[in-house]
């Protein structure tokens, strides 16, 4: 190739090298050879060879979680690429930021049962924030920057692209690619939220104010957020106990003198107890799973919610809400922090003291 040109192939990689990703989890056949050809010249870019597709998507949803960038990972057509699938939907149900990319057959034969042809982006809908079918190599560099801050920006989660094999092995000039790179990201419809309504915020603040036994249950959202020390600073400015989801473990330290350990089915019996006899629930970036609430109806019962969430979508959807508050956790808790003045429920850490001794 020279200088003055680009295939498709070197597009994805100088893309996602423009974006900063460093690392990506992959394994080879015949619809990414193109790319796999482009990677040696990315040395900035390592690639780590796994034995199966579905340990590519594990992988990188596993870097994603530790890191907090976005995970990468590559396959091949039809087989390949639904071997994604478990990883992927992993990635979408905990909201972790992923970009998979898939090879696909060559544009002629799409739709008629080519060779280790699949439907990738059909099958993948449901458990994608968003995907794409690559149809003209000059869509590559827009699409790649989409994907990956659709994958990073909102509510985290998963977004594929399928590129067929002759869309990579196509050029266009260099001039060319980097004028395309350079157009702004524009899409229309997608605002995530991230300031929370004051008026709402100011309710949770008054509800917080007046609680006799109030209870925090943090969940994933607190370290997608990156919002572990206002939450730490809530909890002891109110001296609020706090629990944690399963996936959201790691969001207060667990030797705090507030912590309760996780919550729900596999739960602790301190955590658990606190939740039915709570007179005020703040719920930091959660979703109300099954596994915590048990029986949507008779959880929480006692208790007014406040649900801090940047997924409205989430609001109301397994328990009825008290005071829902759209935004970034971090931005929310922020704010309630300013307004919360320093409490004690020393009545209430004792009931707890106690049930963490029984």
């Amino acid at each position: 190739m020279s200088a003055e040109t680009i295939n498709g192939a070197r597009i994805v990689l100088e893309t996602l090298h423009r974006l900063g990703v460093t690392d990506m989890f992959g394994y080879p056949g015949g619809a990414v050879i193109p790319i796999y050809d482009e990677i040696y010249s990315f040395p900035d870019i390592k690639h780590y060879f796994v034995r199966h597709e579905q340990g590519a998507a594990h992988a990188a949803d596993g870097y994603a979680r530790v890191s907090g960038k976005v995970g990468v990972c590559l396959a091949t057509s039809g087989p390949g690429a639904t071997n994604l699938v478990t990883g992927i939907m992993t990635a979408y149900m905990d909201s972790v930021p992923m970009v998979a990319i898939t090879g696909q057959v060559g544009r002629p034969f799409i739709g008629k049962d080519s060779f280790q042809e699949a439907d990738i982006q059909g099958i993948t809908m449901p458990i994608t924030k968003h995907n794409y079918l690559v149809q003209d190599i000059r869509d590559l560099p827009r699409i790649i920057k989409e994907a990956y801050f659709i994958a990073s920006t909102g509510r985290p989660g998963p977004v594929l692209i399928d590129i067929p094999k002759d869309v990579q092995t196509e050029k266009i000039s260099m001039t060319e690619y980097n004028k395309l790179y350079e157009v702004p990201i524009h899409l229309e419809g997608y605002d995530p939220t991230y300031k929370g309504h004051q008026g709402q915020i100011k309710k949770a603040a008054t509800l917080i104010k007046n609680a006799k036994r109030p209870l925090i249950i943090a969940g994933a959202g607190v370290l997608k957020s990156g919002a572990m020390d206002e939450l730490k600073e809530l909890a002891e400015k109110a001296q609020i106990p706090v629990t944690n989801t399963l996936v959201g473990l790691g969001g207060f330290p667990g030797n705090h003198e507030l912590a309760l350990g996780m919550v729900g089915m596999h739960g602790s019996v301190a955590a658990n107890n606190s939740t039915e006899e709570a007179d005020l629930v703040i719920a930091a970036g959660i979703r109300f799973h099954d596994r915590i609430t048990g029986h949507p109806d008779f959880f929480c019962k006692k208790a007014k919610i406040i649900h801090i969430d940047i997924d409205p979508a989430e609001i109301d959807k397994n328990v009825t809400i008290n005071v829902p508050i759209v935004g970034d956790l971090k931005r929310v808790l922020s704010e309630i922090n300013t307004l919360v003045e320093p409490t004690t429920h020393e009545a209430w850490i004792g009931q707890i003291r106690e049930w963490q001794a029984e």
